[in-house]
């Protein structure tokens, strides 16, 4: 029926993610039901990186939005689609939230990197025996 984003979504975060829950994947799976027609769903299980399922999910909203806006679906089913679109949104934007906060630990971690290095010069670690060298 719908839900559909969101049940492609966990299972694109699964795969990128590494969780392993065969009865969660059943479940996302059954939710999603056929995608053939709909190449934007299996885009998203398929993706290779967080941000290119970023990406692929917010084409999936986009077609949702479009299928709201064109009236696709079942006057009975309105108001549904809609809170779906309201939902589907805010997800987005959790998922960009999570995206800069992966690329400020990137940063972060190039920041410490350098700070070990300023309290440790590099050529004063070249001197150092095997262990105390690994310890940064």
């Amino acid at each position: 029926m719908a839900c559909r984003e969101l049940a492609a979504l966990r299972l694109g975060l699964m795969n990128i993610v590494g969780i392993e829950n065969e009865a969660a994947k059943q479940h996302d799976l059954d939710e999603l039901g056929n995608i053939d027609q709909e190449p934007h769903f299996k885009q998203i299980l398929e993706s290779q990186s967080l941000l290119e399922l970023k990406s692929n999910f917010e084409f999936a909203t986009t077609k949702l939005s479009e299928k709201v806006a064109f009236k696709e679906i079942p006057k009975h089913q309105d108001a549904y689609y809609k809170s779906l679109q309201i939902l589907t949104k805010k997800v987005e934007y959790n998922l960009d939230r999570e995206c800069e906060a992966l690329k400020s630990l990137y940063a972060d971690l190039e920041d410490i990197h350098d700070y070990v290095h300023e309290v440790y010069p590099a050529n004063e670690l070249k001197g150092a025996t095997p262990t105390e060298g690994q310890n940064g």
